[in-house]
């Protein structure tokens, strides 16, 4: 007996100690596990996708897609909906109707944009005649037609200036932020002219135009720049027929910019970019100028006298891909659209290489391009009266979005 070893009293004990270490090892392992898991994807999603689809489900409308042409899809069409039921805007009273402070009774050409919001403002549900409801006040002074009854530079400045010293002394809402909660519209380059001088407005008020160059004046994040859309459109949209795109590039118009002057130079006689240095008629018989954007691939948009053109929207429209081709643009709904998606954004020192830059885009990558230029061509479209998600929506989301920061 003496030789036998005896069982220790302490050995259940060890035993039990020993199970419950290995289990709370364990459990501190699946735990350490899931909490990795839950780092790399949201629980309450699969995919980012799902995530986007169920935010978007009951806010965005019928048809609308939540892709890739956004930024941020689930801010947008959140807040979108919140501006459609919220958001409200006063128009002051027109002045003497033989001047300037009326609707633009033209909505076509180059400068339409101007006249469909001035038309579409006052047939829309966010205009109230409560000036205390409204997050935004607007003075309804066009340029365009200033420029068309041959008023001067000088003259517009003076009549915009004593038009908005006119207001600032009938109404009490301009001084309550010098004039930040109110904005200005203007399509005609001649807008930039106009301003000039105005320093009240240049820095304070917000000014929606269509050439959003950042060294004129413009102020991004403050001002917002408005689509120059040619409209009526002389053919429907351009749909899924890339096939037929056998052209690499085209551009035609006037030389009336140092970038255009270089990219006639340069690319006129080249075999594989249309490119010409006259401008080819929109009202010729067969329409050759727009058909043209059917059968092509990129469409250069260089800037003119000023660093937009109506030539973007047209390539939009009509499913060419719009090449920018101007420095220190602020591109329509930039903080809302992901240009990258539905655009080539090249500097204009890029001229010299552009046909190697294109020829160097994959056609895969071109298919993608066009599908996502299809489906952002609703968001540059003015109709009568506005319809959701149009260029105007689009546009008052814009102002919506800086109603927000003006305290008062």
């Amino acid at each position: 007996m003496a030789g036998k070893p005896q069982p220790s009293a302490f050995a259940p004990a060890c035993s039990i100690r020993r199970s419950l270490l290995a289990v709370a090892v364990l459990a501190l392992i699946c735990f350490a596990l899931l909490s990795l898991r839950s780092l790399r994807s949201p629980p309450q999603f699969s995919s980012p996708k799902m995530a986007v689809a169920e935010v978007t489900r009951d806010v965005a409308s019928p048809g609308l897609s939540s892709s890739s042409i956004y930024h941020s899809p689930e801010v947008f069409f959140k807040s979108y909906a919140e501006m459609e039921g919220k958001f409200k805007v006063f128009i002051y009273p027109d002045g003497d109707p033989n001047t300037y402070f009326q609707t633009p009774r033209k909505l076509t050409g180059k400068y339409a944009s101007e006249g469909y919001f001035f038309q579409n403002i006052r047939e829309s549900r966010f205009r109230t005649e409560d000036p205390d409801q409204a997050g935004l006040f607007f003075v309804p002074i066009s340029c365009h037609k200033m420029r068309g009854k041959g008023t001067s530079y000088e003259n517009m400045t003076m009549i915009v200036q004593n038009y908005v010293e006119s207001l600032i002394g009938k109404y009490p809402y301009w001084n309550r932020t010098l004039g930040a909660d109110h904005f200005f519209v203007t399509c005609h380059d001649v807008g930039v002219r106009a301003f000039e001088g105005l320093q009240m407005v240049i820095k304070n008020s917000i000014r929606v135009v269509c050439s959003p160059s950042y060294d004129v004046g413009y102020i991004p994040h403050k001002d917002v720049a408005l689509p120059q859309v040619l409209q009526p459109f002389a053919l429907p949209s351009g749909g899924n027929d890339i096939e037929n795109r056998t052209i690499l590039g085209f551009w035609a118009g006037h030389r009336n910019s140092k970038i255009r002057v270089i990219l006639a130079r340069v690319w006129e006689n080249d075999t594989e970019l249309a490119i010409s240095n006259n401008r080819i008629s929109r009202a010729i018989g067969e329409l050759v100028y727009q058909k043209q954007f059917y059968r092509t691939k990129f469409c250069i948009c260089p800037g003119g006298s000023q660093v937009n053109s109506a030539r973007i929207a047209d390539s939009i429209h009509y499913g060419c891909i719009p090449v920018i081709l101007s420095n220190y643009y602020d591109l329509p709904f930039n903080d809302i659209l992901d240009w990258q998606k539905f655009s080539v954004i090249l500097k204009e020192s890029d001229v010299y290489q552009l046909k190697s830059i294109l020829k160097s885009i994959p056609h895969e990558k071109f298919s993608e391009l066009h599908k996502h230029l299809v489906e952002v061509q609703k968001h540059f479209e003015w109709h009568s009266p506005p319809a959701p998600y149009d260029a105007f929506h689009m546009v008052m989301y814009e102002l919506w979005l800086r109603h927000h920061v003006i305290k008062y």
